[in-house]
């Protein structure tokens, strides 16, 4: 039997839940070259949306956003971090809002569910081989291309590009692949992941010189070897140093 929607759970327990706030969370991964994000949709609702939780009265808020995180990709210690919070008294979508609303049985009620939600923004850089996606009875759970998303729900897409832009910040200061790729890459997965979130393309030799003067990645001295190419040399990250930067974060 598939478990309830986060939705379900407060409908059914509302009272233990702080009202009027949420957490909504951006997981990115990267895969077949593309940076992507993971999205969800109720099977009774036509918009995509980030996957969203709420927050117990007796639970920190930076749990809260790490439950939703295991609940949908079944990690657990992941680096996730709080960006921004969308308060803006317009930014859910009343028409929308009220059709799910009315979905669940909160039509015309009082519900705080039904009311302005003030939302709190998580990101979290992930591994996308070691994700393993599971959805609620009545939901959907999918991976899209991150420059390639739909009209979501809400400012959905609006939070996206707010996690993108912070992330885009902090490319000098921290070594943003280290979450997103396996142990061993070649750089030009790594460009690709840089290039994506700053939206142009990177001089190879420029960005190579660059990346290695961070310090942050080995040269493992092999190489990844595929027919017709040129063996590319593979690199790693060195822990213990992307470990100290990823404290800088904001």
């Amino acid at each position: 039997m598939k478990k309830r929607s986060v939705v379900e759970s407060v409908v059914n327990n509302e009272t233990i839940y702080q009202q009027g706030i949420s957490v909504d969370c951006v997981i990115i991964g990267f895969h077949d070259r593309r940076l992507k994000v993971l999205l969800s949709k109720f099977n009774f609702f036509h918009k995509w949306m980030l996957p969203v939780g709420f927050i117990m009265k007796d639970e920190d808020m930076d749990v809260a956003a790490c439950s939703v995180l295991k609940n949908i990709t079944g990690l657990k210690d992941i680096y996730m971090y709080q960006f921004h919070t969308f308060g803006s008294t317009i930014r859910l979508n009343a028409k929308e809002h009220r059709t799910i609303m009315a979905k669940i049985g909160l039509a015309d009620t009082n519900h705080w569910l039904a009311q302005r939600l003030v939302s709190v923004g998580y990101c979290a850089l992930v591994d996308y081989s070691q994700v393993n996606i599971s959805a609620s009875a009545n939901e959907k759970v999918q991976w899209f291309n991150i420059n390639e998303i739909p009209s979501l729900y809400s400012d959905h897409n609006s939070i996206i590009g707010k996690a993108l832009a912070m992330i885009r910040t902090q490319l000098d200061i921290i070594p943003v692949g280290y979450k997103l790729l396996p142990e061993k890459f070649p750089l030009s997965e790594l460009r690709i992941i840089y290039e994506t979130i700053l939206e142009q393309e990177l001089d190879r030799r420029n960005f190579q010189r660059k990346i290695l003067s961070t310090g942050y990645l080995i040269n493992l001295g092999e190489y990844q070897r595929k027919p017709g190419q040129k063996p590319t040399a593979l690199f790693a990250f060195d822990k213990e140093k992307c470990e100290e930067a990823l404290q800088n974060i904001i």
